[in-house]
């Protein structure tokens, strides 16, 4: 297929993080672009700014007219988007060309040189550390990132186009077209991609809706692993068991997992310091051992790129991070509020393991809300251990997604085990509870629309601690 066929594209989930990145690409292109989703939100809000037609109705007549040309109109949509969603099946009645999010992206980037960022956990960051450390650099890069760049205020980069270019192999970056991807598994989806270097920062048993046993989930990424293009190469942590027909890959650099980090990490006025290699005192603004993890990630790519050295290092250095990714919301004497996307036990150890080693001596209350209830059910024991990392847990309603209620699966079973102090609480009722508590460091964590409380508990902290 041949995207310069169409002239209209048309999003089902325009609104999503990954789904807006290319949405913003075919527009950048000359695209008309346009599309649906059931949330207006801040990201849809920018992108109308941007001159996108977007609406929120679920309904056929409030698709423009000029998506109604058959031949020329391209469907995207997203996984997310249920399969009864009325505009969806109007397209497929009418015979639309219908693709999914993941197969446009494997279609954007078939002639560039790819680096795709896989893993149940920190592919979006290091994926947009290896894109700012490559335009940092002056490298001609483009990125489909899955978060908003603090950098760039954006999750979406684009190079300028160059000749085609079947390998990388001892290809320098500079005025070589690259792209980043971040790989999800969800789904399935990376598997529509066939990168020249591909990075696995994790495995750890997710979507279990999806795959049944993680023993599925971990074919998946071997089979991912294995589309590498010939004399492509590979970057895993050295924890991770995979399988490889290695005639294909002509280097494999593996690197530390999380213990020997810390033990080498320092922790100076808020920065966590390191060492890697040749490299000294890499001073991270970012805070978190698995950060650091991700910043190793980053490097390796980016010396199979032959970045140079010090700009590798001034790049991370120059790294602000990502939004909804340990991101200080408020920083003060008194009170210290940070926001995190932390999903799965896994992520939530890391997250709060670091954030007290940030800050041993004081208090740290965790708000959490679930995301899926399949994820609550498979891991509502794991859940619960590592919130009880916290001082105080404050525990919201699950946040279904795309899914339906399964029959007694509540926050309740998470609740149950947890061994800190704890308390139950509605939307509803969440800042009144908060009002009443004493704050010193405040958390919120969660993949839903816990991130549509962080401006109401941010002013709650200042009218009650600062002004």
């Amino acid at each position: 297929m041949n995207l310069s066929d169409f002239r209209y594209i048309y999003f089902l989930g325009i609104g999503g993080i990954g789904m807006s990145a290319i949405a913003r690409w075919f527009k950048a292109q000359g695209f008309v672009v346009g599309g649906y989703d059931k949330t207006e939100t801040e990201l849809t809000q920018a992108l109308v700014s941007e001159g996108f037609d977007i609406h929120y109705d679920n309904k056929v007549g409030r698709i423009p007219t000029e998506f109604y040309n058959k031949s020329q109109t391209l469907v995207v949509r997203t996984p997310a988007v249920p399969s009864n969603n009325i505009e969806l099946e109007h397209f497929e009645k009418e015979r639309f060309t219908i693709l999914k999010r993941a197969q446009i992206l494997g279609l954007i980037t078939q002639d560039l040189i790819t680096i795709a960022v896989a893993g149940t956990h920190g592919k979006t960051t290091t994926s947009i550390m290896i894109a700012h450390i490559l335009k940092h650099s002056g490298a001609n890069v483009s990125a489909f990132l899955g978060g908003i760049t603090t950098n760039y205020n954006t999750n979406l980069l684009i190079g300028k186009p160059t000749q085609k270019i079947d390998s990388m192999p001892n290809v320098p970056p500079f005025g070589k077209h690259l792209c980043v991807v971040e790989a999800d598994e969800y789904d399935r989806s990376f598997l529509t991609l066939f990168p020249d270097i591909a990075v696995v920062t994790s495995m750890d048993a997710d979507h279990l809706d999806i795959y049944g046993k993680h023993e599925e989930l971990k074919k998946s990424f071997n089979e991912f692993i294995n589309q590498i293009k010939i004399k492509g190469h590979l970057v895993i942590k050295d924890s991770l068991d995979f399988e490889l027909d290695y005639k294909k890959i002509t280097y494999i650099h593996s690197y530390p997992k999380a213990e020997s980090i810390k033990k080498s990490a320092k922790i100076e006025n808020g920065n966590f310091i390191f060492d890697y290699k040749t490299f000294k005192n890499i001073t991270m603004t970012l805070p978190g051992f698995h950060n650091i993890e991700n910043a190793i990630a980053a490097i390796n790519v980016c010396i199979l790129l032959e970045v140079p050295l010090d700009l590798i290092q001034s790049g991370l250095e120059t790294f602000k991070g990502v939004k909804r990714r340990f991101e200080y919301i408020l920083k003060t004497p008194k009170v210290i509020y940070i926001d995190d996307y932390a999903h799965h036990p896994t992520e939530i150890e890391a997250f709060l393991g670091s954030v007290k080693a940030l800050y041993p001596d004081k208090k740290l209350t965790c708000i959490f809300q679930p995301h899926l209830y399949s994820r609550t059910k498979d891991f509502a024991n794991e859940f619960s251990q590592s919130l009880s990392m916290a001082d105080e847990v404050i525990l919201m309603d699950i946040y279904p997604a795309r899914e339906l209620p399964i029959f007694g699966i509540t926050s309740e079973i998470i609740f149950n085990n947890i061994t800190s102090k704890k308390e139950m609480v509605s939307k509803q009722n969440l800042m009144q509870i908060l009002e009443k508590n004493d704050l010193e460091i405040i958390v919120t964590v969660g993949a839903g629309d816990i991130d549509t409380f962080i401006e109401p508990i941010k002013k709650m902290i200042q009218e009650k601690y600062i002004f």
